[in-house]
């Protein structure tokens, strides 16, 4: 069993920006508007010729390409870069992304190119159980998740309910919008800043 805690992070909208370069993309090449405006993520793509609502299918098409094409694109959100290297020197640090299996070592480099260098595991669908793979796996005793989607905190909390759960929305466009894990009892805490986040997280790394 490893003595070092364990911090097991999401990276899009935890540790780089995704949804603002995303919008960018879709409008400049494809020729979509991307708001939000309190819409879910599947709802907010309309065509700007017709204002046609795009279907689940094309936003999953145009995402599959931003991740083939466009990841040069993201950048680190304030603060995180610092954050997670403050923090791996007390717990090990590994990243856990939903993307596509053949993304794994593309993401590596990228973080890693980004100065978080970081073990990437990718995982699709709820993340509860990739998570308690990788505690069965690392033999952790104490663990902590970090994502901007509540329903993954439920997952986890569902599966691993012992890890301490911080729901971190780092992505100002989309902040507003996320349901609140931690309003739902699904998170120990709603942070959304690393300059917040990093203390909360450190007073809670040294608590034995």
């Amino acid at each position: 069993m490893s003595r070092r805690p364990l911090i097991v992070t999401d990276c899009d909208e935890v540790l780089l920006h995704m949804a603002a370069h995303f919008r960018d993309f879709v409008d400049e090449q494809h020729g979509v508007d991307f708001a939000l405006n309190g819409h879910s993520f599947f709802n907010s793509m309309r065509r700007r010729e017709t204002g046609e609502v795009l279907t689940e299918e094309e936003m999953w098409v145009l995402l599959n390409l931003f991740f083939d094409t466009e990841m040069h694109r993201q950048d680190p959100i304030a603060g995180a870069v610092e954050s997670i290297n403050t923090l791996a020197e007390k717990a090990d640090v590994v990243v856990l992304t939903n993307l596509k299996d053949h993304r794994m070592q593309t993401r590596a480099a990228q973080l890693a190119g980004h100065g978080i260098n970081a073990r990437v595991y990718t995982n699709q669908g709820p993340k509860g159980p990739a998570l308690k793979a990788i505690l069965n796996e690392l033999g952790a005793e104490r663990a902590f998740f970090i994502d901007d989607i509540a329903h993954h905190h439920g997952s986890v909390a569902e599966e691993a309910g012992h890890v301490t759960r911080l729901h971190f929305v780092g992505e100002p466009l989309m902040a507003p919008y996320v349901p609140c894990a931690f309003t739902a009892g699904q998170a120990h805490a709603r942070i959304d800043t690393w300059e917040e986040a990093l203390p909360w997280l450190l007073e809670r790394l040294e608590d034995n």
